[in-house]
């Protein structure tokens, strides 16, 4: 299946943590400012997505979010959601397990552009 977004086994281990121990979960993209361009997870509902934000997919389903603006520069990579040690931007979930989630990107291949570049991602608001 073509996707936008996938994770690896060490970020599906570390959604399931943080899903038993918060509840649901969203991901959304930092844009910069105080914490780089980090994948964030909030509790789900805590972030405030707004007419500006898009949905990439899925991993591990938890929803994926990114500012329409970035997608912009992103869109024509495949992006996999990774844990690694390290610490978690101030605001996300997994900030005190001594693990951070970090993207790994790669341009897609003809096949899956081809595909993907007919799949509108969806709006939010």
């Amino acid at each position: 299946m073509i996707t936008r977004i996938s994770s690896t086994d060490a970020a599906n281990d570390l959604i399931e943590k943080l899903r038993n121990e918060h509840g649901p979960i969203m991901f959304h993209q930092s844009g910069g400012c105080c914490d780089g361009s980090s994948p964030m997870c909030y509790p789900d509902g805590e972030f405030y997505l707004g007419s500006s934000d898009v949905c990439l997919g899925e991993v591990n389903g938890v929803s994926f979010y990114m500012s329409a603006s970035q997608f912009e520069y992103w869109e024509h990579t495949h992006i996999t959601l990774d844990a690694i040690p390290g610490t978690g931007g101030q605001f996300s979930l997994e900030r005190p397990t001594g693990l951070r989630f970090f993207i790994r990107s790669r341009l897609y291949t003809d096949e899956e552009w081809d595909y993907l570049s007919k799949q509108p991602v969806k709006k939010c608001g």
